[in-house]
């Protein structure tokens, strides 16, 4: 992680992100004397289960994987993180410690904002407050989401999610396919790596999906998307 400062050349203009415009200048600058911009490299950690946690993360440039932990190194993956994407909301309400991890997928520029900085104009600026638990809310839905997945789906339903999901992050980030392993895959799916090799091969001779190294294209939504529904 590198500090980048308003006099280096790839520092990014402040706080230009939608969200922020709800902020009046008062609460600009609020924000403003309580963030730092730093450059997570690729593969850096941006956030660690249960670690604690006394700022907020916007990310202004990149893609970051959102996971949660569990025994045995076993992971699931959650989301991909992109750019006007805040990280670690829940800290803001529900404790003081990072719910899940995240690593860098590629370089990110992002904002640490301080906690108490968020709280402050949550508290002070109704419009902004509401857009951010609306943020939050949403994240909390794709958990159910995931949960449901996992809970009702067998394999092929969970890797037909997964492939349909990623597809659609990929219509704003070309590059995503290769930045993901097998296993990144297989985390989303919520099952071993074998069997999401194996998945992936069974879906490209039914002419689903079709493999080039880890890049990966839909040829028949239709039929995943059944899958899909069917679990």
């Amino acid at each position: 992680m590198k500090t980048i400062l308003e006099s280096d050349s790839d520092y990014i203009c402040d706080i230009e992100a939608p969200c922020f415009q709800l902020l009046l200048p008062e609460e600009v600058e609020l924000v403003r004397s309580c963030k730092t911009q730093v450059l997570f490299r690729k593969g850096d950690s941006l956030t660690k289960q249960g670690a604690f946690s006394s700022y907020v993360l916007f990310v202004i440039k990149g893609m970051a994987r959102q996971y949660l932990e569990g025994e045995g190194g076993r992971s699931f993956n959650l989301r991909i993180i992109q750019p006007g994407q805040f990280v670690g909301l829940s800290s803001v309400f529900t404790g003081n410690v990072f719910a899940y991890s995240s690593v860098a997928l590629t370089d990110c520029q992002v904002y640490l904002i301080e906690k108490s900085a968020i709280k402050g104009v949550i508290e002070q600026n109704g419009h902004f407050g509401f857009h951010l638990i609306g943020r939050y809310m949403e994240q909390n839905g794709n958990l159910f989401d995931a949960l449901r997945n996992v809970v009702f789906k067998q394999m092929h339903g969970r890797m037909a999610d997964t492939l349909l999901y990623l597809d659609a992050v990929r219509s704003e980030h070309p590059e995503l396919f290769p930045l993901l392993s097998r296993r990144d895959i297989a985390d989303f799916a919520g099952i071993s790596m074998e069997s999401a090799v194996k998945l992936l091969k069974s879906f490209e001779k039914e002419g689903l999906i079709r493999l080039e190294e880890r890049e990966i294209w839909i040829e028949n939504r239709d039929s995943l998307l059944e899958i899909s529904k069917k679990g």
